[in-house]
């Protein structure tokens, strides 16, 4: 009489028992799908497909985030120890400016983190819309009541918003857009230097309306960057630097640049006046150089600052960083633009590894503006560039400005979640 084994003689694969004898295993049974179930399934894959534009597979990139937050927080005690002595002399109280960018930063982050799980790709549906949208800010500027003669900013009760700042991120994803879809063409003139062109020049006649020549360099230099990411010749850029002197010229002989020419005047002589009206010119340079030179290596310690007391005016907006200088000194400064680096270079990184060009090229759109900003900042307030009101991110004060550049950051969180990079 045969043996008797545990297995049943159920189709399956073939195995040996102790005897060494082969017999089939049983396989396991997979139950039959329900009514219940498929209805379930079903209701399952409509959800996911509603809720397709949100990405939740990967984590969120630690280290970009966290730089992202450091900047904030360095950031807002210094627009705080900068405005506060203006503050409370114009308002009568030291914490006004501190409130309104406090109010604008915790509900940037929220957006911030609530834009890393949006799906990027549908910003490649709205880069159009979004570009219009940009143009009639741009316009509405200009005949919004309330508006002194300079025109940037559309006043909604408390606070205000600059359409310049929407413009930025506007130019940004059209580029990216349009390189996306034409990359393997931009190296032409008609799909690499017409449409920026055509982008370019509008924005810059309703930017000098204004006027905001501050708002003309970043937008004519981001577009540029955008034109090189996407892979058009350099012979364009020398034609179109070219063809920007002679506008440039034509205006000054034609003096169409008084109010630019106003903000240049004095510039790289703040320390070597020679008239009163070069004295008066000067007098914000100046003291940011000398807020500069007193912060010294080590600095004068936080909340030490002296310039800031009514000597450098609006120490809060454009020239924070140099009263950052005059209180960590040197070596303060040093550090903070190390973060401002190591941002930049995780962004670019994060965004050289997309799976797709519309990604990248957004990456490092947004990316480049950060750092396209620290630079031209630093420059100003060291007397190296005129002095033309770019602001610092993450430190100037300004609600709109610090809105968009969180939304920003979201978006390239957004990128580094379907990004080919470790996350830790």
């Amino acid at each position: 009489m045969p043996e008797r084994n545990n297995y049943s003689l159920h189709s399956g694969s073939s195995v040996q028992n102790s005897q060494g004898r082969t017999v089939n295993r049983r396989l396991p049974q997979t139950p039959p799908q329900s009514a219940f179930s498929g209805k379930v399934s079903k209701r399952l894959s409509k959800t996911q497909m509603r809720f397709k534009m949100f990405s939740i597979r990967l984590g969120l990139d630690l280290p970009f985030c966290l730089l992202v937050l450091i900047l904030v927080t360095i950031g807002l005690i210094m627009m705080f120890s900068a405005s506060a002595p203006v503050s409370y002399y114009t308002t009568g109280d030291s914490y006004y400016y501190l409130k309104r960018q406090l109010i604008f930063a915790v509900f940037g982050i929220i957006a911030m983190i609530a834009i890393s799980y949006f799906d990027y790709h549908f910003f490649h549906k709205l880069a159009m819309p979004i570009l219009g949208l940009s143009f009639i800010l741009l316009i509405a500027v200009l005949f919004w009541p309330g508006n002194s003669e300079v025109k940037r900013w559309i006043n909604l009760g408390q606070f205000t918003f600059q359409a310049s700042e929407f413009t930025k991120f506007a130019l940004i994803l059209f580029f990216a857009h349009w390189g996306a879809k034409y990359f393997d063409k931009t190296s032409t003139f008609r799909y690499g230097v017409f449409p920026a062109l055509a982008v370019l020049v509008p924005t810059v006649g309703l930017l000098a309306l204004e006027p905001h020549f501050s708002g003309i360099v970043i937008m004519t230099l981001l577009t540029a960057v955008m034109m090189y990411l996407y892979g058009t010749k350099l012979r364009w850029f020398v034609m179109a630097l070219a063809g920007v002197l002679v506008v440039f010229f034509v205006l000054l002989i034609t003096n169409k640049l008084g109010y630019a020419m106003e903000r240049m005047d004095g510039w790289g002589q703040a320390l070597t006046y020679t008239t009163n009206q070069m004295w008066q010119t000067t007098w914000q340079t100046r003291n940011s150089l000398y807020a500069i030179g007193s912060g010294g290596f080590w600095g004068l310690g936080l909340g030490q600052s002296r310039q800031k007391f009514l000597f450098l005016p609006e120490p809060q907006n454009d020239f924070v960083f140099a009263i950052v200088v005059e209180e960590l000194g040197f070596i303060g400064a040093i550090i903070i633009l190390g973060v401002f680096g190591l941002l930049v270079w995780r962004g670019i990184t994060m965004s050289m590894r997309a799976k797709d060009k519309f990604g990248a090229l957004l990456g490092m759109g947004l990316t480049a503006q950060v750092g396209l900003q620290v630079v031209l900042n630093i420059f100003v307030i060291t007397d190296f560039l005129p002095n033309t009101g770019i602001s610092l991110p993450f430190f100037s004060s300004g609600g709109s400005s610090l809105l968009m550049l969180l939304v920003q950051m979201g978006i390239i969180l957004s990128i580094s979640r379907n990004a080919n990079i470790e996350k830790t």
